[in-house]
């Protein structure tokens, strides 16, 4: 059974990027739509991973980390989240906020595969 990941981003290029890589790597990437697509997700797939751009105009994601992270059934589930360089308020919102990882826009870019991977 191949490694799930769900992918919280609007950003079609992000997205686009990330379902390739995951195909080629052969991860499972799902990508709500919207936030209670999250929860169904998490109920549906058990992921190994959830992805976050924290620049979402469509998901409050700092939210939804306080809120997984609160609870004992997602609480364990990795949470990454990338952010363009020059916003390091937003970093330190994400980390205040639950993530795991926090991370730039090209550190993630470039990590992806083995993020993906979990390697």
């Amino acid at each position: 059974m191949p490694r799930n990941v769900i992918a919280i981003v609007d950003d079609l290029f992000f997205a686009s990027k990330i379902r390739g890589t995951a195909e080629a790597v052969g991860v499972s990437a799902s990508f709500p739509r919207h936030a209670d697509g999250v929860k169904e997700l998490i109920q549906r797939n058990s992921p190994e991973l959830i992805i976050c751009d924290l620049h979402s105009q469509k998901f409050d994601v700092l939210s939804l980390a306080k809120i997984l992270k609160a609870d004992a059934a997602t609480q364990t589930i990795p949470l990454i989240g990338f952010f363009s360089h020059v916003h390091v308020d937003l970093k330190r919102a994400a980390e205040e906020a639950g993530f795991d990882r926090v991370m730039t826009r090209s550190a993630f870019t470039n990590d992806l595969a083995a993020i993906l991977t979990g390697d």
